[in-house]
């Protein structure tokens, strides 16, 4: 079943998936990094830190609409993929020579704003080149290497520290290679399709804001159970934070991370091609029943196999909801909206995970991390609930 949905997914959506997983490694590298180079080389507070990542996430939510948004304007989406990685990609030049925080600063805002501008029009090309019934093993191996990315860029960096002798300006110029290897590969090797088949006529008046009200209730559906998801998982940096807190030595925290993606990498693929059989509100509440699990498995953790199993329920969780509710974003979006779609989708899931972490940072300081674990686990208990009530609203991949 695996192999026979792997050979339908076409050569494109492979090959972004190629792409992602390249920046992925290559941006992981760099985050891995740079915490530790703003305060020890550059002299940066905590504070400081935390201001440069947050000015940098948020320019990523506001730029993914209006790329969204044009990529449907103009029709294209290849030029704006290309765009977004080639921004990605020339940010990373920047670290190695970065002598003060103003500079780390516009090399972090360069960075997200590429992924921004990339990341609406990107899965919306994934959905113009994929036929609906793999739908989501396209969408779930896309993720899967991805994910694969986000493992091998802290390894990488722990690779290039040992090579370099915790040379932190050298292992940067390690991830300007796959980063460059990315936009190659975008170059000559991803082909938009025909207009036609994108369900987009050959003349047509350029779209409009007004074109927007075609998004209907399905779309707002499907956002909404992802916001409150979203919600419901706070940021996977209070993993680490978990491990560290049980005793978890300093240099062995990112095996938490490591632990995650695995099995986010393993799972998202097969539960892509589940989807496409008709089991995405199964899948879905599957996801949920996991990130229940985490969360209370987290939340009474006393040591580290503890933290490292908590951390591989989240990852399950997020290979069995990811890559489906992409899926469903492109099942129920107009072919000509699809970029619109997915920048409203992912500015809706930035907005929550953004909300969601900083109560989730409040909850550990005022009452201790398991009850930041506690309040998880209650959100997504809710939402599962409140999905289950509604779960013939939920629409079908190949819909």
């Amino acid at each position: 079943m695996l192999t026979s949905s792997l050979r339908r997914v076409p050569r494109g959506v492979v090959v972004l998936g190629f792409v992602s997983l390249l920046m992925d490694a290559s941006s992981e590298l760099v985050h891995a990094l740079l915490p530790l180079f703003m305060v020890s080389t550059l002299g940066a507070s905590m504070l400081a830190v935390g201001i440069v990542e947050g000015l940098a996430e948020a320019t990523a939510l506001v730029v993914r609409v209006f790329s969204g948004y044009l990529s449907d304007r103009t029709r294209r989406r290849k030029p704006l993929v290309l765009a977004g990685y080639g921004l990605g990609a020339l940010s990373k030049l920047a670290f190695p020579f970065a002598t003060s925080l103003g500079l780390v600063v516009a090399a972090r805002v360069v960075d997200r704003v590429g992924k921004g501008i990339r990341g609406a029009p990107r899965d919306a090309l994934i959905a113009d080149l994929t036929p609906a019934d793999v739908r989501g093993a396209s969408f779930g191996l896309r993720q899967a290497l991805d994910t694969i990315g986000a493992v091998a860029g802290p390894l990488l960096a722990v690779a290039a520290l040992a090579w370099f002798a915790n040379d932190i300006r050298s292992a940067f110029w390690v991830a300007v290679i796959p980063a460059a290897l990315c936009v190659a590969l975008i170059v000559v090797g991803v082909r938009e399709p025909e207009r036609g088949t994108a369900g987009v006529g050959e003349r047509r008046p350029p779209l409009s804001l007004r074109d927007v009200r075609r998004l209907d209730r399905r779309f707002v559906f499907v956002t909404i159970v992802a916001a409150v998801l979203t919600l419901a998982r706070f940021s996977e940096a209070f993993l680490v934070l978990r491990a560290t807190d049980v005793g978890m030595p300093l240099a062995q925290a990112p095996w938490v991370m490591v632990a995650m993606t695995v099995v986010y990498a393993a799972v998202a693929f097969p539960a892509g091609v589940l989807a496409d059989r008709g089991h995405s509100p199964r899948l879905i509440g599957a996801g949920f029943a996991a990130l229940i699990a985490s969360d209370l498995v987290l939340a009474h953790a006393n040591g580290a196999a503890a933290v490292l199993a908590g951390a591989a329920l989240w990852g399950l969780h997020m290979a069995l909801t990811q890559g489906l509710l992409s899926a469903l974003v492109a099942a129920v979006a107009p072919a000509d909206l699809r970029g619109t779609a997915f920048g409203v989708f992912n500015l809706a899931s930035g907005v929550a995970v953004l909300a969601a972490s900083a109560l989730a940072g409040w909850l550990w300081d005022v009452a201790g991390p398991r009850y930041t674990f506690y309040a998880g686990a209650a959100f997504a208990l809710l939402a599962w609930l409140a999905l289950r009530a509604r779960r013939q609203a939920l629409p079908a991949i190949a819909g």
